[in-house]
């Protein structure tokens, strides 16, 4: 198990093919999409809603079996400044916790505007705002997989 800012290390504990999951972790909900197995592209999944860490981690280790998850791409809310804040501190305590009972590798990227990003794709979709709604979570979930993607494909080590 290894829980990492560093993409190279991340790429180092993966095993040479297997699905990822993207997550956008929420105080609400937990926004999640996957890729293929050869790592190509990232698409957006589902939306957990979330209670309690318990339920929440079955839920989703749930959802990793059932894809044959081989790592983690855990979104990290930074500042505008590239600062940690209380958000930052609870989604590394979410993946500490989660890592415990479901040890994968796991990479947290930075997502500072994933969720502007994902607005404005489905904006330009002409979405209606109650679907906007159900469906940002796991879109900014793949936008924040795919930049880890594009980084890994960059560094030679996805495929």
């Amino acid at each position: 198990m290894i829980l990492t800012d560093d993409i190279g290390a991340f790429a180092a504990a993966l095993p040479g093919f297997g699905a990822l999951a993207g997550l956008d972790l929420g105080t609400k909900t937990i926004g999640v999409a996957v890729t293929d197995r050869l790592r190509s592209i990232a698409s957006p999944l589902s939306t957990i809603r979330r209670s309690k860490f318990t339920a929440d981690a079955e839920a989703l280790a749930a959802l990793l079996k059932a894809r044959d998850i081989a790592g983690l791409v855990l979104g990290l809310p930074r500042n505008m400044d590239g600062s940690e804040g209380p958000r930052c501190q609870s989604t590394r305590a979410f993946a500490r916790n989660f890592a415990k009972i479901h040890p994968l590798p796991l990479l947290f990227w930075d997502e500072r505007l994933s969720t502007v990003a994902a607005e404005r794709a489905l904006l330009e979709a002409d979405m209606s705002r109650k679907r906007r709604a159900e469906v940002i979570d796991h879109v900014a979930a793949g936008y924040i997989l795919q930049g880890a993607l594009d980084r890994l494909a960059h560094l030679g080590r996805s495929v």
